[in-house]
């Protein structure tokens, strides 16, 4: 938990530039229920998130969610609680560099590029296309998958 940077001029854009409305209908829009409980603040490019969450991957995915937002640069998660003691997964966040697909990442971090449905999975409520990833998204990388 902590103070999570992301590239301000890149993301989802919303009507009128972010506010916390907008940012909050967005993660309930992927989310759903998941994030019923969730607070969004929002001032000058940082988001403050609050509330409680199921899972340790539900709150990574808010803060991907709130940070993948044109003209966000910080998200805070301090207040956001995952309600469940559990055994955090491994994972990295990655940002997203031009030339990047999946399967390139996937062959990074996995050593086989057809594990890139491991890393869509795992991402699916940040990216809506595999085909169609940015520079300067910021993604969710599991552990590698066991063979």
């Amino acid at each position: 938990m902590g103070l999570f940077d992301f590239i301000k001029g890149v993301g989802k854009k919303m009507k009128g530039g972010p506010s916390a409305d907008e940012i909050r209908a967005n993660i309930k829009k992927a989310l759903g229920e998941y994030a019923k409980d969730v607070q969004v603040w929002y001032q000058d490019g940082t988001v403050q998130l609050g509330g409680e969450v199921e899972s340790e991957a539900i709150r990574q995915k808010i803060i991907l969610l709130a940070g993948n937002v044109n003209g966000v640069e910080k998200v805070n998660d301090d207040q956001l609680v995952v309600k469940a003691v559990e055994e955090a997964p491994a994972f990295t966040f990655y940002t997203i560099v031009s030339g990047d697909s999946l399967s390139k990442i996937a062959k990074k971090f996995y050593g086989n590029a057809n594990d890139w449905p491991t890393l869509f999975e795992a991402n699916k409520e940040v990216i809506e296309n595999p085909d169609l990833i940015y520079p300067g998204q910021q993604i969710r990388v599991p552990a590698k998958p066991e063979a």
